[in-house]
């Protein structure tokens, strides 16, 4: 296993849970850092299958001085999806007054042990150093604290992965520069498959292929690469202006996408509702983008149900939401649950992303939904949602092409009440459809009483926006009964024919008779369709 350590801030390692090593072949020591970067996270050989994720160990430095703050939190937060060990640093301890600096790490150690109770990385190593001790401009004989500690410690929680060379090739550039007389040199991670001198490589977001003319492991020339190593590819007549970080692969096994479907689950310190139609900054293969979100869930009587990992099927219907479902989302139907004694969520949710600009990723990446417009300081987790690319959109018409196969609805539902009785098997309806609705889209659908009867819409009635409902198995007794009074009594009204006895009898009067129509609608479907089971 090749390991080459680098700290890096905040931004890179937003990006690096999805990219793939940032690790420089020199080496860039944790020292250089000293005095600039705070708090930070640090990898440790980071690569793995598309899909899977690509960091094997992360190394989360805090600054001792102030403990954890917003950014490390976030980075925390990225390490517990995208990682499986830790080890964490708590950085310039030479800050620390000499008489107290023992009792001040031990202070700190605790607090990051209590941070780490409910996480998957409880109890794993925390290591306190001085890596510059003095600062950046202090003289080079200062010697760092605790680094030879640390290196014990990365040391003991090394261990060798397993990488599978089959597959389409794949690698994350995060260097690209010009040597003379030879070409132009990416280095980086391969994250799948492998690549042999003389192949092909495409760089996907400027569509150029370019042939392997050699290749380098740490200042060693080899003829063969593959999953999990680190090294540089030179090429010839490609500018390294062209590419500075970005994705290089087999010729046309990545594609450029415009909007993707997603698995999803929302992370827990992110404050709020995701709301449907709401904007993100998506972190998606090599890039961030802003993005719109549509939730979506399986039908109610699906919640529970398994579903295979890692794929969607597009032949089962699915459920329009709002927002996405949690136990504290403010949906009206999830307020309705509430009252009724609880609220029942889906295992499994989904989300379709519609990108601003399209982003060129391998499918079943790691994708990140964020709000980095908030502001840094307001305490507060910026990170929304994370999740799996299972379906991505290359159609820069895919609203046209691709979306009529997505089968979301909308549960739609009218309610208006009954006027008067026509006969035994017919009633009239009204205040279910506004006076310039077109009823005739509406015939044929089934509707019910509140009394129990199904009915069926027959045509409209009027001009005013009532209508006819046909009973097949006609009116109950008590129903008509109930109707004929009620229609009676405002006849008499209507006449100015109010007797004290009509008076008294007002709080008699019985509810009344309501009429529930009950659709689903797609919200793809060009020629939006009711649909009734």
């Amino acid at each position: 296993m090749h390991s080459n350590l680098r700290t890096i801030s905040y931004p890179e390692f937003m990006g690096i849970a999805n990219r793939g090593s940032w690790c420089q072949s020199n080496g860039e020591s944790l020292n250089k850092k000293q005095g600039k970067v705070g708090e930070a996270a640090a990898i440790l050989t980071v690569t793995s299958p598309p899909g899977a994720q690509i960091i094997d160990l992360m190394m989360l430095v805090i600054d001792v001085t102030k403990g954890m703050q917003t950014q490390s939190a976030e980075c925390l937060v990225i390490g517990q999806i995208a990682c499986q060990k830790m080890v964490v640093v708590l950085n310039k301890i030479d800050l620390l007054p000499e008489g107290k600096r023992q009792s001040a790490i031990e202070k700190m150690t605790k607090k990051m042990q209590k941070t780490l109770e409910n996480t998957k990385f409880c109890g794993c190593p925390i290591v306190a150093v001085a890596a510059k001790p003095g600062g950046p401009e202090a003289p080079e004989s200062e010697n760092p604290l605790g680094v030879s500690e640390l290196i014990e410690v990365l040391k003991s929680q090394a261990y060798l992965p397993s990488r599978d060379p089959s597959g389409h090739f794949l690698m994350a550039v995060d260097h690209c520069f010009s040597i003379k007389g030879q070409g132009t040199v990416m280095t980086g991670t391969i994250l799948s498959g492998s690549v042999s001198l003389g192949d092909n490589v495409e760089i996907p977001a400027l569509k150029v292929t370019k042939k392997v003319k050699s290749m380098q492991m740490f200042h060693t020339p080899v003829n063969y690469a593959m999953q999990g190593d680190r090294v540089g590819i030179c090429v010839t007549q490609f500018d390294p202006k062209l590419l500075e970080r970005g994705l290089i692969c087999t010729p046309e096994s990545l594609h450029t996408i415009h909007a993707a479907i997603i698995s999803l689950k929302k992370i827990q310190y992110f404050r709020g509702a995701l709301q449907t139609k709401a904007k993100f900054h998506i972190t998606v293969g090599h890039e961030t983008v802003m993005g719109r979100v549509m939730f979506f869930s399986p039908a109610p009587a699906d919640f529970n149900e398994e579903i295979q990992e890692n794929a969607f099927d597009f032949e089962k219907d699915y459920l329009y939401q709002e927002a996405y479902l949690s136990k504290d989302s403010n949906t009206s139907e999830n307020k309705e649950n509430d009252q009724a004694g609880g609220v029942q969520l889906p295992r499994h949710q989904w989300a379709l992303l519609e990108f601003e600009k399209p982003v060129t990723c391998p499918k079943l990446c790691l994708v990140i939904g964020s709000k980095l417009d908030t502001d840094i300081h307001a305490n507060t987790c910026r990170l929304a949602f994370h999740g799996v690319l299972l379906q991505g959109m290359e159609d820069k018409n895919y609203i046209e092409t691709f979306l009529p196969k997505l089968k979301v609805y909308k549960l739609k539902h009218k309610e208006g009440q009954v006027e008067r009785v026509m006969d035994d098997y017919s009633v009239i309806g009204r205040s279910l459809f506004k006076k310039e609705t077109n009823i005739q889209i509406f015939v044929g659908l089934k509707v019910k009483l509140s009394t129990g009867e199904d009915g069926i819409i027959d045509g409209g009635f009027g001009q005013s926006g009532k209508f006819k409902i046909r009973i097949p198995d006609g009116l109950k007794p008590e129903t008509k009964m109930m109707l004929t009074a009620a229609s009676k009594k405002k006849s008499k009204a209507g006449k100015g024919d109010t007797t004290k006895e009509d008076e008294s009898s007002k709080n008699d009067l019985v509810q009344p008779v309501t009429i529930s129509l009950l659709f689903k609608r797609y919200v793809f479907d060009t020629q939006k369709k009711m649909i009734q089971s």
